[in-house]
């Protein structure tokens, strides 16, 4: 006479409710709770919303798919907090839609890029990355230097992220999104995004 441990390994049907109903609860118990959990919610004390030309900026980098080789999140080992400074924190990316965590390096993680190097050396590292780095395997994108920002859109997409996000946008910094990238190119927007990653935190050790 078949077990009960039996039935369920010789009823494919069976063990596929059943998978899924653990894998379900086991996803529930796990995830659920961090809805409510304070620091996973709110942000860090300092973090804003993206201002108009960091948001553009980010824009840009998720466009030219620049999270398939750099990541943003530091894990919590040594290893990684001596290269690249205090391990990344919840709180630290509630302004970013979608994240940009990554799960590859190709080129190292930019979590804590920001105020590292100098506008210009991101300029030249963007026009031609072995102009800094001799071994580097980064395209260059000198194209961003001749794209110039659309305020309009900027300007649309912090509206949106204020009404369906709750990003709190101020009417007045909206107002003012289109004349905060007037004459600005692609390459300022992303080099401004870079100077403000992991700044929040830039002073925990």
């Amino acid at each position: 006479m078949a077990t009960g441990h039996e039935k369920v390994e010789t009823n494919i049907g069976l063990m596929i409710i059943l998978i899924t109903l653990v894998v379900s609860i086991g996803g529930l118990v796990q995830i659920v709770p961090l809805f409510f959990m304070h620091s996973t919610t709110q942000p860090v004390e300092g973090l804003k919303p993206y201002p108009a030309l960091q948001l553009a900026g980010r824009d840009v980098y998720v466009r030219e798919g620049c999270y398939l080789c750099h990541s943003q999140m530091i894990r919590p080992f040594r290893a990684e907090t001596e290269r690249y400074g205090h391990y990344s924190v919840a709180g630290e990316y509630v302004y970013d839609r979608p994240f940009q965590w990554g799960s590859k390096r190709t080129g190292p993680d930019l979590q804590r890029v920001g105020g590292r190097y100098s506008d210009a050396w991101h300029y030249a590292h963007l026009m031609n990355p072995r102009d800094v780095v001799p071994e580097s395997v980064m395209p260059g994108y000198p194209f961003l230097a001749d794209n110039k920002i659309d305020g309009k859109e900027v300007q649309h997409k912090m509206q949106v992220l204020k009404d369906w996000f709750g990003h709190p946008y101020t009417d007045e910094e909206i107002a003012n999104a289109a004349k905060a990238v007037e004459g600005k190119t692609e390459m300022d927007a992303v080099i401004a995004y870079l100077q403000h990653l992991g700044t929040a935190l830039k002073n925990v050790r």
